[in-house]
């Protein structure tokens, strides 16, 4: 085994001392001072059913919800000005509020109920591009009054029934998709439907998300290219040159007193702490009456005093509800455009599983759990719909690379976490914060996040052989066409006339949305071009990703449902029949049978 693969592809792994030595976070009465440097790298502190104390649980939760924060708070605002809410900076912080909240819901679900790793829910931008397609069509574009900011009046209920309109559609539309992914996780479907879905599927459809959203944030950029490029240098300073950089924090324990410690705090949070930099010195720049006060001129929106009044304005205290935003409706443009959107965030979880289960200690886990998990994603996507996020919910792939930093698998952090997004979700004073953001410094930071989005993609190409002219026309063909496509057709919007209304808007939808176009035709011509399994990339990318080992079955019981389920009571062999309940367990005796049989094995082959 390679070094990259025993260290999991991390560069940190705990904390450096005064010293310059390397101090790994561990287990004081397991491992001190018993392992080798090489074995503590890789050792967990904590494994999945561990419960960390308290302060620990709240330390790492707070740190799990910070790695969260930049894309959990972008969705929201980069919603804002489809939804026409660009000059409503209130209802934006009621939007981050409850996308808070439901994530807060959506982790609390999976953990204790879906795939029971540490795995944290939140919004997903693969929801982002089929929705700005479906908004793109001529009855959802927002009326040229509402980009005046001098005609807009919040509480007039003409402007509040031109953006809730919006938002109802986009509920029921997720809603509607939500149950197709429930289905599929539930029902064992999503085994049946990775048997066809190979890298050459995946590569254009992930990074096609995040090329078609290049104008987007090209807008937020360009309302002020110098804060917009400040962010982004300092993001990428921070992530890549500073990454291996520790930074002194004072620190107690009862063995050392008051002492430091050393941790490499720009690898764990490039994103934040770029936002926090930037938006601080648009405020020094702001006071100092540096940026223009007319907001006609150019650099106006980097002032952090334009949306001054929305933090005084905000409660202090609002609990999201379902159907805050009025009776959710229901288009087939609409569900067919989402579709797209939750077929590629079923994908990318099964994906995040298996890393999370490799990268916390646990085996790999078994279909029951991975049908539970897309089950519940699907639960989430509702709920996020029933709430009026503009969004659905996915696992946080950012989250599950924390897991290997920290070496702390355990789940009890990641409920924790959940519990603090439900606060922040309450307080909508911190969503207030949150969406006076100045418009450029989000524009830089979705410059590199929809840039590593788009890499993301490109890099299932790894297990391809990008040597045969096969996968090197299906990869290129697909890229160009998911550009080339929606292109032409958001330039001639009305090109697509059947005679039927509904059935027109369902194809415009589909043909503007990128990465249903792409990942068609990667899926399409990968399935019927002849081809070998090993040429394909299916073989390695299974064994690296998506197998489903037979040993997943864990005896510590970290895969089993909560509050004795399947141990104290619906203990019936018809579980076996369930794709989605934990299969019964031998007895203990054919067990170690097996066990015993197996370690023969091993030492006769």
């Amino acid at each position: 085994m390679s070094s990259e693969k025993e260290l999991n592809g991390l560069d940190n792994y705990g904390y450096v001392n005064e010293d310059g030595s390397i101090q790994y976070t561990s287990t004081p009465e397991k491992d001190r001072g018993l392992a080798s440097p090489k074995k503590d790298v890789n050792k967990m502190a904590y494994c999945v059913t561990d419960v960390p104390p308290w302060y620990l649980c709240l330390l790492l939760g707070t740190q799990h919800f910070l790695t969260a924060l930049g894309g959990t708070v972008a969705i929201p605002l980069l919603l804002s000005r489809e939804l026409c809410l660009q000059h409503d900076h209130i209802t934006q912080s009621y939007l981050i509020s409850t996308i808070f909240f439901v994530s807060g819901i959506c982790t609390l679900l999976q953990v204790l109920f879906g795939v029971r790793l540490p795995i944290l829910q939140g919004g997903t931008f693969a929801f982002l591009t089929p929705t700005m397609a479906m908004l793109s069509l001529p009855q959802y574009k927002c009326p040229e009054w509402t980009y005046n900011k001098t005609l807009v009046h919040t509480n007039d209920s003409i402007f509040i029934e031109v953006w809730q309109t919006r938002l109802r559609e986009i509920q029921g539309a997720i809603m509607v998709a939500a149950c197709f992914q429930i289905v599929v996780g539930f029902s064992g479907l999503i085994g049946f439907l990775m048997r066809y879905i190979g890298p050459l599927t995946i590569a254009p459809t992930i990074s096609l998300i995040g090329l078609a959203l290049f104008d987007s944030a090209g807008n937020d950029a360009g309302t002020h290219w110098g804060v917009s490029g400040m962010t982004t240098g300092f993001i990428i300073i921070f992530s890549q040159y500073l990454r291996s950089v520790p930074v002194p924090f004072p620190a107690f324990s009862r063995s050392k007193k008051c002492h430091i410690y050393w941790m490499n705090i720009f690898q764990i949070f490039p994103v934040l702490l770029g936002i926090v930099v930037s938006w601080t010195i648009c405020l020094l720049l702001t006071y100092f009456n540096i940026f223009p006060d007319d907001p006609d001129s150019y650099g106006y929106h980097a002032r952090t005093d334009i949306k001054s009044d929305v933090i005084r304005r905000a409660d202090w205290f609002r609990i999201p509800y379902p159907g805050q935003w009025g009776l959710p409706t229901v288009s087939l443009a609409g569900i067919f455009g989402i579709l797209a959107g939750v077929i590629s965030s079923m994908i990318e979880s099964v994906g995040d599983y298996h890393a999370c289960a490799r990268l916390c200690g646990a085996p790999p886990p078994p279909k029951e759990a991975i049908n539970r998990g897309i089950g519940i994603e699907g639960i989430g996507c509702l709920l996020a719909g029933a709430w009026g996020t503009g969004n659905g919910t996915t696992s946080y792939s950012e989250n599950v690379g924390a897991l290997g930093i920290t070496k702390v698998g355990s789940r009890t952090v990641i409920i924790t976490c959940g519990i603090l997004l439900l606060l922040m979700g309450i307080f909508v004073k911190i969503g207030a914060i949150f969406s006076t953001i100045p418009q450029p410094v989000i524009g830089g930071m979705l410059m590199v996040m929809f840039g590593v989005i788009t890499a993301v993609g490109i890099s299932n190409l790894q297990f391809v052989d990008m040597n045969s002219s096969r996968n090197i026309f299906i990869f290129g063909f697909s890229m160009f066409s998911g550009m080339v496509i929606p292109n032409w057709m958001n330039k001639h919007p009305s090109a697509i006339q059947t005679g039927v209304l509904p059935l027109d808007q369902v194809i415009r939808v589909l043909l503007t949305t990128s990465m249903f176009v792409g990942g068609f035709w990667g899926f399409f011509l990968d399935n019927t071009i002849p081809g070998t399994e090993k040429e394909r990339g299916i073989i390695t990318w299974k064994e690296a990703i998506l197998e489903d080992d037979d040993r997943g079955t864990n005896d510590s019981g970290c895969y089993d449902l909560p509050f004795g389920i399947g141990t104290k009571c619906c203990t019936g062999v018809w579980r076996r029949y369930i794709p989605f309940c934990p299969k019964p367990k031998p007895p203990d005796e054919e067990r170690v049978d097996v066990n015993t049989e197996e370690i023969h094995k091993e030492t006769l082959f």
